[in-house]
């Protein structure tokens, strides 16, 4: 019994909760910036460029066969334009989360800089100081 306790001590810390929260709300992120770099960002740049869907760029290394049996072999495709959009994901993706750590270090209070100590030398110091003048 001592392991599943363990355990549900382990499972019910606040930062385990949190990083299942952010793993959650990461994927969730990651679908919409999926969506707004292929349905959005990426058509316009493509019609700029001319006409071109980044998504369905490629160089094909062997085509499309057929082999004996009848049965269709996939063409082997080098999908660079995949990993463009990869590209773009990423960037929105890193840039957002800049902005955000950004906004919660702009929130977080400094702690006021505590005076600092004067060395016990220099105070011995300043009594002898302080003694001499009487």
């Amino acid at each position: 019994m001592g392991m599943m306790t363990e355990f549900k001590e382990f499972a019910m810390r606040g930062n385990v909760i949190d990083l299942a929260v952010g793993v959650v709300i990461g994927a969730a992120f990651g679908k919409i910036v999926t969506a707004l770099v292929d349905k959005v960002i990426m058509p316009p740049l493509g019609l700029l460029i001319g006409g071109v869907d980044f998504a369905k760029l490629g160089i094909v290394l062997k085509e499309a066969t057929v082999d004996a049996a009848g049965k269709e072999v996939p063409a082997v495709v080098l999908a660079y334009g995949e990993f463009i959009n990869a590209i773009v994901q990423f960037v929105i993706v890193a840039f957002a989360i800049f902005l955000v750590v950004k906004a919660i270090n702009r929130l977080h209070k400094k702690p006021a800089e505590a005076p600092a100590a004067t060395p016990e030398d220099i105070l011995l110091l300043r009594e002898i100081r302080d003694t001499l003048r009487k």
